[in-house]
């Protein structure tokens, strides 16, 4: 089997994981925050305000899981040298940011180029979901604030 149609196959799996953890991650921080928003009834700015630092350090907490997801994946692949290095490519890769200085071997530069389309997804939907999420649990008010 060529190389890319490995990366391809190896890919989908992996972005269907990494969807599967940002699905099942964003129900479990709605229901984290609307438990919290129940049991102090959001009444003052300091509470809201509370609850959105909560919801912004759980994304990150899903992006992480994701990243480290990758990461793992990479290491098994033999794309690095140990974890630390692909734990970096999978961060600067799923973040879009891709310095450069790592690269992985030319037959996963399609496995990398396809977590790095998942990450710029997943951080757009993590940013739709904190919009939503602002009105909904936090201080801004539609119409107030913007």
């Amino acid at each position: 089997m060529p190389a890319s149609i490995y990366a391809l196959a190896v890919g989908s799996m992996l972005i269907g994981l990494t969807v599967l953890v940002h699905v099942l991650g964003l129900i479990s921080i709605t229901k984290a925050a609307t438990a919290l928003g129940k049991r102090f009834r959001l009444s003052g700015q300091s509470h809201r305000v509370g609850v959105m630092v909560g919801i912004v350090i759980s994304l990150f907490a899903v992006a992480t899981l994701e990243i480290w997801i990758w990461a793992f994946c990479y290491l098994m692949l033999g794309v690095g040298p140990d974890f630390d290095s692909t734990l970096y490519l999978s961060t600067i890769t799923y973040s879009t940011v891709g310095y450069g200085d790592i690269v992985p071997t030319h037959s996963w530069r399609l496995l990398a180029a396809l977590e790095g389309v998942t990450g710029f997804l997943m951080i757009g939907w993590s940013t739709a979901y904190l919009v939503t999420a602002g009105t909904k649990f936090g201080p801004f008010r539609s119409g107030e604030h913007f």
